[in-house]
């Protein structure tokens, strides 16, 4: 059997505030991130406000002046000016129309790239080209299906070479047209087909990716070129992301288009969340089951979302304040008056809570708990519960966050340790395992240390610390801590080569499919302090990665010579900067 249709594809509605955060979080932006750039935009004058629940334009918008406007622009100009010339301009509508704000769309007031930050701008464009994918035309797929019958084959077909695909057990059958009764089975396959682009041409956060199977014909025979099966398993559904729980929130009532957001950042600042995407703390799992415990109307959603709605009903003139404070009043303190009767069970059940969430496993010498503990100077390591009377300790990264995993080492019974650091974030392992390494591994020595070498006859050497880290020191510490950092992951090679300067190797480290050439460890490490002083820079709002390149080839390295620069003269040697932009710099610099 071979079905063919046609479908068309809408171009999506106006941003509202849920709707804008959910494609800024694909494009990897937090809610709270996303709303702070946004906001800026908001109040440089390039977007209307971007706290809404509209999605329908108002009736002052002229789409046709505002697409006039656009295509000024250097970036998206083609765009608007391609839909300019479409007969009629008929944006599309959401379901929700109100009267505080209109959709989130660009203002006629046009920036340049240069005068943003790179995040802003990709923000921007984002707003700015949803706006123009509301006044596209559809888009058109043709979409087919092919249903194969499979004669005789009684065995499990899990693919086909050439896109058609079958049950991946007879057992899996439910309804005719899968299993049939001579014991053949019905492959079949779905593929679609882009025929007209409509607003995926200025909208490319949507996806316009084909899916083409064989173009077959009624009653064509095909070979069968190969099968095998698969096991799998059925996963467990993938953890919402930032912009998905806002959605949710939004569908259950919870919050507002203002305070959505920032509830999620109260959660990650409160220690209830962490990662991205979010998941709970085990502080967060204690709250929750204390009140469900003696409290359930604290973690019910349809209490907030019934206080929520009654102060909307008072906005609308459908409740008086007497009346829904009242209300409320005597909601809130049934809540405490739970909470007062049972507060020593829920903060013996937060404590052992918390210390759970911090235990790895026994201490090696006394049997007592190994927890994550945070030093005077704010670094993480882990100690012994038993502490005065136990001191063992083992060290942890000096980079970033532990989290204690579910992963135990089978050696030591300790939980392995992922340390959460953005980017950089890395699992670190079993502690013990770490620390057992770096004492077995002898320093290997590469060259004489350029502090102490020539009176004291130090000498440079490769070290594995216990924390796992790895670094180049010299053999006299700790009376002399002259130290280099190393990559903490690959293989280290120290080669042939010999740099010409220091009189050191050159270091490769393998890691991945290819390895890399890190060279003389202290000519590298000049580079990376170089990198480092952009990456200020690039901490100063309005200044992204490209815009701090021009700056260091102006001769500004770090923030102190940004402050000191004269603004005019500055302006002067960076393309595409104004003097009021270095000012708005040197402003937020301090």
């Amino acid at each position: 059997d071979v079905t063919r249709r046609t479908q068309t594809d809408e171009p999506p509605t106006p941003f509202n505030t849920t709707a804008f955060i959910r494609a800024a979080g694909s494009l990897g932006y937090s809610a709270q991130r996303a709303m702070s750039l946004a906001e800026d935009l908001y109040t440089d004058g390039y977007l209307t406000y971007p706290r809404t629940d509209n999605t329908v334009y108002p009736e002052d918008l002229d789409p046709r002046e505002l697409l006039d406007d656009l295509s000024a622009a250097s970036t998206f100009g083609a765009d608007a000016k391609s839909l300019l010339d479409q007969d009629a301009i008929e944006p599309t509508e959401g379901d929700e129309e109100t009267t505080d704000h209109p959709p989130i769309h660009p203002t006629g007031e046009l920036p340049s790239a240069s005068d943003l930050s790179e995040d802003e701008w990709e923000v921007y464009e984002l707003v700015v080209r949803r706006f123009l994918a509301t006044c596209a035309e559809p888009a058109t797929w043709e979409r087919l299906r092919v249903v194969a019958l499979a004669n005789g084959e009684a065995t499990p077909i899990a693919e086909r070479a050439d896109g058609l695909a079958a049950l991946r057990d007879p057992d899996e059958a439910t309804g005719p047209g899968d299993l049939v009764a001579d014991g053949g089975l019905r492959l079949k396959a779905n593929g679609k087909r882009l025929l007209e682009a409509g607003y995926h041409d200025v909208y490319p956060y949507r996806s316009s990716d084909e899916r083409i199977v064989p173009d077959v014909e009624v009653g064509e025979t095909l070979a069968l070129d190969d099968r095998r099966t698969e096991a799998k398993e059925t996963q467990p559904p993938r953890r919402y992301g930032q912009s998905r729980l806002i959605e949710e929130m939004e569908k259950r009532g919870v919050g507002t288009k203002a305070t959505r957001h920032r509830t999620l950042e109260k959660l990650y600042d409160r220690n209830y969340i962490e990662s991205d995407p979010p998941r709970p703390t085990r502080l967060a799992e204690a709250v929750v089951e204390a009140a469900e415990e003696f409290a359930e109307h604290v973690v019910s959603e349809e209490m907030t979302a019934q206080l929520e709605r009654d102060m909307q009903a008072i906005a609308a003139g459908e409740k008086g304040y007497d009346e829904v404070t009242a209300e409320s009043r005597e909601l809130l303190e049934r809540v405490f008056d739970d909470l007062t009767e049972s507060r020593e069970a829920v903060g013996d059940h937060l404590q052992k809570s918390l210390k759970a969430d911090k235990t790895l496993g026994p201490c090696p010498e006394c049997g007592s708990d190994l927890l994550v503990r945070k030093s005077r100077q704010g670094s993480y390591f882990v100690g012994c519960d038993g502490y005065p009377d136990c001191e063992y300790t083992l060290p942890l990264p000096s980079t970033g966050k532990p989290l204690l995993l579910d992963d135990t080492c089978e050696d030591h019974d300790l939980r392995h340790v992922k340390m959460l650091a953005g980017r950089k974030t890395f699992v670190h392992g079993c502690p013990q395992c770490k620390a057992d390494e770096a004492d077995e591994q002898e320093d290997e020595v590469i060259g004489a240390c350029p502090e102490c070498g020539e009176e004291h006859g130090g000498e440079l050497a490769i070290k594995r610390l216990r924390s796992g880290s790895r670094l180049v020191g010299c053999t006299r510490y700790p009376d002399c801590d002259y130290s280099l950092p190393l990559p903490r992951r690959g293989e280290i090679e120290v080669t042939d080569e010999t740099c010409e300067e220091h009189g050191l190797p050159h270091l490769r480290v393998h890691s991945g499919d290819e390895p890399w050439d890190l060279g003389c460890p202290i000519c590298n490490y000049r580079e990376f302090t170089a990198r480092q002083e952009g990456s200020e820079l690039q901490a100063v709002e309005g200044i992204g990665e490209k815009t701090a390149a021009k700056l260091q080839d102006a001769g500004v390295a770090g923030v102190d010579d940004l402050k000191s620069a004269d603004p005019d003269d500055l302006a002067a040697d960076v393309d595409g900067v104004g003097p009021d932009t270095v000012r708005d710099w040197q402003a937020n610099a301090d």
